[in-house]
C-alpha cells in the first residue's frame, strides 16, 4: 500500500482539485446525458458527423464526474499538512 505522506501533489494540482470540487457531481451527469441527447437528435436529423462529435463527449464528462467525486471524497493528499 502506498502511503500518502510519501507522494504529494504539487500546488497546481491542489488548486485544480480545490476548484473542481466546487462543481456539483450532478453537473457532469447532466452534461453527459445532454451530449447523448444531442447526439441522438442529430442522428435522427441524419447528421452523422455532428452526432458522433457530440456523442463522444459523454464519456469524458462521466470520467470528469468520477474524478470530481474522488477529489471530494479523498481530497488531495490527506497526509499533507499544508495550510490553506
Amino acid at each position: 500500500m502506498i502511503e500518502n505522506s510519501v507522494y504529494q501533489e504539487g500546488p497546481l494540482t491542489e488548486e485544480i482539485e480545490d476548484k473542481t470540487a466546487l462543481i456539483p457531481s450532478t453537473a457532469y451527469l447532466v452534461a453527459a446525458l445532454a451530449a447523448m441527447g444531442i447526439s441522438l437528435t442529430l442522428k435522427c436529423f441524419k447528421k452523422p458527423h455532428a452526432a458522433l462529435f457530440f456523442g463522444q463527449w459523454a464519456a469524458p464528462f462521466l470520467l470528469l464526474g468520477i474524478y470530481n467525486k474522488l477529489v471530494k471524497t479523498s481530497g488531495h493528499d490527506q497526509g499533507d499538512n499544508h495550510e490553506k
